[in-house]
């Protein structure tokens, strides 16, 4: 009797402490079922935007804008978006489906899998789909002469940054749901959406009616999209406006994964 509790204490022990890497594990997985969809975006949308922008806009915007062309001035700014576009794909439906229509983390957290673990999970599969999309986008900006200054490579680093901490914050959201009356597609339509478009991304925000600028200022886009800029070709700003750009990002981030934390232990009820 003793020796069958030892092995199940044993057997337990692995996913106690490796759990949060079986649930990573399991989400990657799942992803295979669109690999082939990954893979034509993740090289197909860097080549069309960067084309479209550096070969057709950029020769009808041929004003320098902030001592860059127009093609380095809006390079990082996509660059964080396609980051932002993978998290709010994979922090939205996979974690309802997670709950309500494949409620697979209740299994997870049957197995035993804490709640904390499958967050750090969910989060770990993003950055590892995230990381190279936003390489393959970050070599495409090179091939196109859209990164000036070698600090640039940095860029990567913010941009999985920024779509960290707009993600992890949709999933604190999204775990909340329990019933599917759009919310999704609510969050695309009046929230990432107005983000792309008015955080800077094709022209600076000082070009919008002070009214709407605010929008910029809360963007997480847009705080990247500026620290991308500072790295890439050396945009002028105060120092503590740069540091306030890192420390929003962390901000959000922490906030979010901690939010996310405590409503997958609630309704997982550990």
């Amino acid at each position: 009797m003793t020796a069958s509790i030892e092995r199940l204490t044993s057997a337990g022990e692995k996913p106690r402490r490796w759990g949060s890497f079986y649930v990573a594990e399991h989400r990657l997985y799942a992803m295979r079922a669109y690999l082939q969809t990954l893979l034509v975006t993740g090289f197909g949308n860097p080549l069309l935007y960067l084309f479209g922008l550096g070969v057709g806009l950029a020769r009808l915007v041929n004003v320098p804008v902030g001592g860059a062309t127009y093609l380095e001035f809006v390079a990082p700014a996509l660059l964080a978006s396609a980051a932002v576009t993978v998290a709010g794909e994979e922090f939205s439906y996979p974690v309802l489906m997670g709950f309500k229509w494949n409620p697979i983390f209740f299994g997870m957290n049957a197995a035993p899998l804490s709640g904390l673990q499958i967050v750090n999970g969910m989060i770990i599969s993003v950055f590892v789909r995230m990381f190279p999309t936003v390489a393959i986008y970050y070599a495409f900006m090179l091939i196109f002469g859209a990164v000036p200054h070698w600090s640039g490579v940095f860029d990567i680093l913010v941009a999985v940054l920024v779509g960290m901490s707009v993600g992890i914050m949709i999933m604190a959201y999204t775990s909340t749901i329990t019933e599917d009356h759009g919310q999704m597609a609510i969050i695309q339509r009046f929230i990432l959406m107005p983000m792309f478009l008015f955080s800077g991304t094709f022209f600076p925000i000082t070009n919008l009616p002070i009214y709407l600028q605010w929008i910029g200022w809360i963007s997480p886009l847009w705080h990247g999209t500026q620290l991308g800029r500072v790295l890439s070709y050396g945009l002028v700003e105060p120092g503590w406006l740069t540091l306030v750009h890192v420390v929003y990002l962390l901000a959000l981030a922490t906030t979010g994964w901690t939010l996310a934390a405590r409503q997958f232990r609630k309704r997982l009820g550990s």
